[in-house]
């Protein structure tokens, strides 16, 4: 299994400076390399202290020049946000300063707050994204961009300099509803996985996906990549109370940025899957039910435990990557540090010691 670890630059409070921040979250990330993780990944958000990365390609070019190998992951670059004629030039140009280790994931954005400061309709998102994604997925195969959609009309250039290999196998979308899963599977894209929804309705979705790639694509899909946020302790006791305080407080800062206690993404196109969560959280007692229920998702316990949730999760999803979030929610740094080393050295090793997908659950290839 491929296993990489993620940093966020979450402040929430505000009780560091961001700058502080940074350095904190810099140090856990330089240390990956050096522990085993095989990739190093990072988000994408803007203004406001949820997380702090405004450019993931930006980062993850300055961790090209820092380490040797190790693969670098967006989570996600959020499409709709930017002229996607520039997104290629920064992808070729980091795969080129990193000789291919780019994986790159592409998302098309939930915050309100963050459609508002880049002036775009949340309307148009999806319609968008789905052009950008073509267009970008495009260039990168054919060395220029070119698209004449219904909003994007891009004329055609050369990419320069030109893409290193194809984004085929390496490309991602983070996809919630279903209608962009089908979207990504129509497009050739494989799935991220965010845990936000019942193992059962993904696991559905999943097999849908999977049907539309092979029908579109003549071939299996690769398979999925699981993002998760992860606390691990000896003790089992600390490690759920640790969880519930973290992963709780973490889905706290998820409501305040993405506002999901409003009734706004009920009534936006294209976001009526999100919508849901407003009714959720104002039923009867419905925010401590969904806290509970996303703590409950991810992936906590003592060693032998979250290597056995990992496990369970490949069974249930066919995913063949997880990437820990090992930082959040105002976590001390220290925590943060011994959280992420006992991970690398007691779940990590059994995980990258599994066969294939493939092979470990007779899959077809």
């Amino acid at each position: 299994m491929h296993v990489g670890m993620s940093v966020i630059f979450q402040n929430p409070g505000e009780r560091l400076p961001d700058q502080q921040v940074y350095q904190q979250d810099l140090a856990l990330a330089l240390q990956a390399e050096g522990l085993g993780f095989d990739s190093v990944w990072s988000v994408e958000h803007h203004f406001t202290s949820y997380t702090m990365c405004p450019d993931v390609l930006q980062f993850l070019t300055y961790m090209a020049g820092a380490t040797q190998s190790i693969q670098l992951g967006s989570m996600v670059c959020v499409l709709p946000w930017h002229d996607p004629l520039r997104v290629i030039e920064q992808i070729s140009m980091l795969d080129n300063l990193s000789d291919g280790r780019l994986i790159l994931g592409l998302g098309r954005g939930t915050g309100k707050v963050e459609f508002d400061g880049f002036r775009t309709e949340m309307a148009s998102a999806r319609l968008r994204f789905k052009e950008s994604t073509e267009m970008v997925l495009n260039a990168m195969e054919n060395g220029y961009a070119e698209y004449h959609g219904e909003v994007i009309d891009q004329p055609r250039v050369d990419i320069r300099p030109r893409p290193v290999k194809s984004m085929r196998g390496r490309a991602y979308a983070a996809a919630v509803s279903p209608d962009s899963a089908r979207i990504m599977a129509e497009m050739g894209v494989g799935i991220l996985i965010v845990p936000q929804k019942p193992w059962k309705a993904v696991r559905q979705e999943l097999q849908d996906y999977r049907e539309v790639y092979r029908d579109a694509n003549g071939e299996e899909p690769p398979p999925p990549m699981v993002a998760g946020w992860t606390f691990v302790d000896e003790n089992a006791d600390r490690a759920e109370e640790k969880a519930r305080e973290f992963i709780g407080g973490y889905w706290d800062t998820i409501i305040d940025h993405y506002e999901f206690d409003k009734p706004h993404l009920k009534d936006t196109p294209g976001y009526e899957h999100h919508g849901q969560m407003y009714d959720r959280l104002k039923a009867p007692g419905g925010l401590e039910v969904m806290t509970d229920f996303f703590v409950d998702l991810q992936l906590w316990g003592t060693p032998e435990q979250v290597y056995d949730k990992i496990v369970n999760l490949q069974e249930q999803t066919f995913m063949d990557g997880y990437m820990g979030v090992f930082s959040f929610a105002g976590m001390e740094h220290e925590e943060a540090d011994r959280n992420m080393k006992l991970f690398a050295r007691e779940v990590m090793p059994e995980l990258q010691a599994l066969a294939p997908v493939h092979e470990r659950l007779g899959l077809p290839a």
